[in-house]
């Protein structure tokens, strides 16, 4: 048999994948022994194939993740960034903060992009996630400026680009590189929301890495598959970490205690308000999750 090569799945429809593997593409089916695993390649896996013609070949071996979405489907995100739009739709911090938390969750490093600033100012969210060290970029499609900065911050391991409907996502990727080619929708006035024209995940080569263009989704769908814990959510919380376990009372839940050393972070100001009310809100929220209802509300793979 001839040796197998490694690649990366770059893109997976049809039930057939897209694997890019020295300087060539090979469209690959996977063999059988995945179903028996439980478990299916995802764009953005290393897998061993096994070249069966010129471009042909069948998946083998799903190399060890680093990490993996549900919805969307893709894995081994080095970089999770939140698109949010200064207006038209305004900028939700709770719905950046539940998906700053996942990104956290998942061992991703978060990045926000605050597009369409040509139509307000962004300095109240750049100075909220700038403070708790999360890297924030501002984008408008009027000017070129920054288009150079988020390129080469995009430039290494595999980022995947998250947003609600309408915040520019797909505008934004075909101004980093114009030849993504990507689809747009422009919002809808009516029902302020963008149309769905990204159909599936792919991933686009930039630099020595990749971008993700995700179908559009909102925070309630990723919330519902990717679940965090009230106990492990203070983890997902960066700027907590120096003031976690110096509470006054153990198995404190950061929310309301007497002697909490994160609500005196934020009473000192080094944590901003906005921050901790949605960890509050996604705690109250937490402590409703069952741990046999995860199971029973994740999709069949």
């Amino acid at each position: 048999m001839e040796e197998l090569k490694t690649g990366l799945i770059t893109k997976a429809t049809g039930g057939f994948y897209y694997v890019a593997c020295g300087g060539r593409e090979y469209e690959c089916r996977a063999r059988g022994l995945f179903r028996k695993t439980g478990i299916s390649p995802l764009v953005g896996d290393a897998v061993k194939i096994e070249v069966t013609g010129e471009k042909e070949g069948y998946v083998v071996e799903i190399l060890p993740r680093k990490n993996s979405l549900v919805r969307p489907p893709l894995a081994n995100v080095n970089t999770f960034v939140i698109v949010v739009s200064i207006k038209d739709p305004a900028p939700n911090l709770l719905v950046i903060d539940k998906m700053m938390a996942i990104a956290c969750h998942k061992g991703m490093t978060p990045m926000v992009i605050v597009t369409k600033t040509d139509l307000g100012d962004p300095s109240e969210v750049e100075e909220i996630y700038r403070k708790v060290g999360i890297e924030v970029h501002t984008a408008s499609i009027c000017s070129d400026g920054w288009v150079e900065t988020v390129r080469n911050a995009l430039s290494h391991g595999i980022s995947a680009f998250s947003g609600n409907s309408g915040v520019g996502k797909s505008s934004l990727l075909n101004k980093i590189d114009s030849r993504l080619a990507i689809a747009t929708g422009e919002t809808s006035q009516k029902l302020g929301r963008g149309k769905h024209t990204t159909r599936h995940v792919q991933l686009y080569p930039i630099g020595d890495g990749y971008i993700a263009d995700t179908p559009g989704f909102s925070a309630v769908e990723l919330e519902r598959y990717e679940i965090i814990f009230k106990e492990e959510l203070e983890d997902c919380f960066p700027e907590f970490k120096k003031y976690l376990g110096k509470c006054q009372f153990t198995g404190c839940s950061h929310t309301v205690e007497k002697g909490c050393a994160v609500i005196q972070g934020v009473n000192q100001g080094e944590i901003p308000p906005s921050r901790h009310k949605s960890y509050c809100t996604m705690y109250e929220d937490a402590k409703k999750i069952k741990e046999w209802e995860v199971r029973k509300g994740q999709p069949d793979e």
